[in-house]
């Protein structure tokens, strides 16, 4: 198995597992390799090195591959928050101006909500003191995850 350290044209950094050098070229070939943030297909493949466990770790090593890790760290944070509020709230889709009126409003159950909603009605929501928040949601995880 060889895990591949990727970047997409977006600058995502992200791995991926693939059974040969020649599995990957073959999947990249086919479109098949996506970015899990952006959904690009424009992948390249980074420099990986084979994983040697030589004995501990040296401090000034481990230093500098924490800031490399930063950006990284922030996406998969960022992945497991939309996780979580998708596992957490009701897609109400195209009516989520009108459902959040009406929990604000009394008119509906008090609930987690999540959908679709114009510039226009999410500036009308604030204006009507119902909070409200863009959650943009990667590719990966408006389909099934394996």
């Amino acid at each position: 198995m060889k895990v591949l350290n990727l970047r997409c044209d977006g600058g995502h950094a992200f791995e991926g597992w693939f059974a040969s050098n020649e599995a990957f070229d073959a999947q990249l070939a086919q479109h098949l390799v996506a970015c899990p943030m952006c959904g690009s297909t424009g992948i390249t493949k980074g420099l990986s090195a084979p994983r040697l466990n030589l004995g501990a770790g040296q401090p000034a090593a481990a230093a500098s591959s924490n800031v490399a890790r930063a950006p990284a760290e922030l996406e998969a944070r960022w992945m497991r928050a939309v996780r979580e509020v998708l596992a957490n709230t009701e897609d109400v889709g195209a009516r989520f101006a009108d459902e959040a009126r009406k929990i604000h409003y009394g008119e509906s159950e008090e609930r987690g909500i999540r959908g679709q909603a114009t510039p226009a009605q999410t500036v009308e929501l604030l204006e009507e003191g119902i909070g409200v928040l863009p959650l943009p949601l990667p590719p990966a995880l408006k389909e099934t995850l394996q």
